[in-house]
């Protein structure tokens, strides 16, 4: 019997990958496994499924389910965008974590919960590891942490899978932000002083439905291998590019001067991903590499 899968915000970059991914049985790193050959997967949004509404999520489940794994990408990511309206960040981050998680338990299914560098503080200069303590210091990071909680309390067969600086071929994201103001204005301006991991939705994707075929249940850092600035990120960027720009690198402080209402960001935010690399059996490919191939497709895949 074929496996049957249940992607949610399946619009968005993550989603869109997964879904390009079990279409094209392939990633842009390799293929994907055989299981999931002849997948019956249903890919859903919010206009169609509201995973914050804990009725509409029982009833799709009573009619279409129950589903061997299902993938929940469906967030309010926009930081700034949640720390003013924090009430409902709860909703779609922690609510809808716990309302699919209840439905997957009783069907009997996996539940990979996509989650957030942003659950911790940053003031560490370390990359993180899994069992490092949450300090959320955002609206964002605290409903992303609150429904890590949730969905763990909720379904014992999930998977938290921690990601951060996301680049997909749908929709907004930095990179393309980057590309944008450095060919309208020759200049960005990008803070320096904060440091990550940025990660191709399309590896993440992959990475997923890797992970997803094991019972190691619990929580991973999902990125693409190496730490970096926002400030390296964007002339990694122009530079992959080709497009000839100033480069203007600016201190949190002097963002947060110029966009007083912006969400406060954690400084360094970076994911030790060992455990990933323990269960799958080797690391992500280097951010560098991922970002190169990201670029080279763009024209092509993207939006």
């Amino acid at each position: 019997m074929a496996m049957r899968v249940l992607v949610t915000g399946a619009r968005g970059q993550l989603g869109t990958e997964l879904r390009r991914c079990l279409e094209a049985m392939g990633a842009e790193v390799g293929s994907v496994p055989e299981e999931y050959r002849g997948v019956c997967a249903d890919f859903v949004d919010f206009d169609v499924l509201d995973v914050s509404d804990e009725c509409a999520v029982r009833a799709w489940f009573s009619e279409h389910g129950p589903y061997d794994v299902v993938v929940n990408c469906a967030a309010a990511t926009n930081v700034d965008g949640c720390e003013a309206d924090e009430a409902r960040a709860l909703r779609v981050n922690s609510l809808g974590a716990r309302n699919l998680a209840v439905a997957v338990q009783a069907g009997g299914g996996k539940l990979v919960h996509v989650s957030t560098d942003y659950v911790f503080s940053g003031d560490d200069p370390r990359p993180r590891r899994e069992d490092d303590p949450a300090c959320p210091v955002s609206a964002y990071g605290r409903s992303k942490w609150a429904g890590e909680l949730l969905a763990r309390d909720a379904c014992e067969r999930t998977f938290v899978v921690r990601t951060a600086w996301l680049y997909g071929y749908v929709g907004r994201n930095f990179v393309k932000t980057v590309l944008r103001l450095a060919r309208e204005h020759g200049v960005v301006s990008v803070v320096a002083d904060q440091y990550g991991s940025p990660t191709s939705a399309n590896d993440l994707a992959c990475a997923i439905l890797r992970l997803a075929l094991t019972e190691a249940y619990g929580t991973y850092h999902c990125v693409n291998d190496g730490v970096c600035s926002w400030f390296d990120f964007a002339c990694a960027v122009v530079d992959l590019a080709g497009v000839a720009c100033e480069r203007e690198p600016l201190t949190s402080d002097q963002y947060r001067e110029r966009f007083p209402e912006s969400a406060r960001r954690p400084a360094f935010s970076a994911l030790d991903a060992g455990r990933l690399e323990e269960v799958l059996g080797g690391k992500m490919r280097p951010w560098r590499d991922a970002l190169a191939t990201y670029v080279g497709n763009l024209e092509k895949l993207g939006d």
